[in-house]
């Protein structure tokens, strides 16, 4: 047996250990209400992280991605053997503090706010993190980034070139099963953008001339069903387009002249957005229309660089990991063109993600730890390849 290589038993004894601190440190993380954009819930997040940190990683700030935002925590190891991995999540949610619910277990159910989306990952990354500190001989290094903008973020990934040929992103977003009930990881996720539409008319007295006005509001809800209606998501490209956000108008006896349309776009290839964007005129009814899009995360699709991975991380656990897919955007996807290998889905198995059922299943905490750490050994190299069948 090499000296990288885990002894018998490791990695389930290691997945007992983080499951069985997991409940109390998402409890802590849970209990901090963090909307993404308050910095001091932020600040207070983070300090609960450090404090949960191995005494060997190096901890540091760095600016965080979206202006006005806490910076992000970044905790690296180093190590003696080879292989880089960085471990990914983010600490804010889209729960605003008056809706927060707080940590509650109810038997197998574990709830709370932002536990799916994703704290209970979170943890579940600080126990690979602590465990693997123990074993410096199975890596060259080891980071740890939280990112706090995640949710609401309208620029590009600051530290997507930081990561540049490591081998390998694993994001804890949340876990899944496969059709047969085997665990699953995603290896493929779409692409993602926000499609503004900016409307400017005239505006005018809703009552003694309301035919002198140009309504931006009627502009944007002519404009809506058209592009609503592009969805295709059994076409080639399998997009979707949801409008999501209509604003205008301020006063109730106004013709209101000023309008925003948002709409969540989400395809297999970023270029297909551009037909929606290229159906947008530039004028309804005399109201000016400009469009643009406001963000964009990149598709993702590592299912051939990962499935030898899979393969000989299946092999460590004596159970099969299947590839699986996902629609929703992820940090993850703007470092799989910088990283050999990027694997996502490593959180604990739930739902509610972005709802107030939000919650996770705490008998899936041991099993997609194992998951985890297997996969960390197989992408940090260190010998494990699958036997030939």
């Amino acid at each position: 047996m090499s000296s990288a290589e885990p002894e018998p038993g490791w990695i389930a004894a290691a997945a007992a250990r983080i499951a069985a601190a997991a409940p109390a440190r998402i409890c802590r993380l849970v209990d901090i209400s963090t909307p993404s954009g308050d910095c001091a819930a932020a600040e207070r997040a983070v300090a609960a992280v450090v404090a949960m940190l191995p005494l060997a990683a190096a901890a540091k700030r760095l600016p965080c991605s979206t202006p006005a935002h806490a910076p992000d925590l970044l905790a690296t190891l180093t190590g003696r053997g080879s292989g880089r991995v960085v471990l990914l999540g983010h600490l804010d949610t889209v729960v605003a503090h008056r809706d927060h619910r707080p940590f509650k277990v109810d038997g197998e159910r574990i709830d709370g706010s932002g536990i799916v989306d994703m704290k209970g990952g979170d943890v579940l990354a600080i126990g690979l993190f602590e465990e693997l500190a123990a074993r410096p001989e199975w890596f060259e290094r080891l980071a740890l980034l939280f990112v706090n903008d995640e949710e609401w973020r309208r620029h590009g990934f600051g530290h997507r070139d930081r990561f540049a040929g490591w081998e390998a992103c694993l994001c804890f977003e949340a876990g899944e099963l496969g059709l047969d009930g085997a665990d699953a990881v995603v290896v493929r996720r779409k692409a993602a953008t926000t499609l503004r539409v900016i409307a400017s008319g005239v505006s005018a007295h809703s009552g003694a001339n309301p035919d002198d006005g140009a309504s931006a509001l009627l502009a944007l809800a002519k404009l809506t069903p058209e592009l609503a209606a592009l969805h295709d998501a059994d076409g080639f490209d399998r997009l979707t387009v949801v409008p999501t956000v209509l604003r205008s108008g301020e006063a109730l006896n106004v013709v209101p002249d000023r309008g925003e349309l948002l709409l969540d776009l989400r395809a297999d290839r970023a270029d297909a957005f551009d037909s929606v964007l290229a159906a947008v005129p530039s004028e309804i009814d005399s109201v000016s229309l400009r469009a643009d899009f406001i963000r964009l995360w990149p598709a993702m699709d590592s299912r051939e660089s990962a499935a030898p991975a899979l393969a000989a991380a299946a092999q460590l656990l004596g159970r099969p990991i299947v590839a699986g897919s996902r629609g929703g955007a992820s940090d993850a996807s703007h470092l799989a063109a910088r990283v050999r290998i990027a694997i996502d889905g490593l959180g604990p198995i739930g739902g509610g993600a972005h709802a107030p059922d939000e919650h996770i299943i705490a008998s899936s905490l041991r099993p997609r730890d194992e998951v985890a750490l297997a996969l960390a050994l197989a992408t940090l190299g260190a010998g494990f390849e699958p036997s030939p069948c």
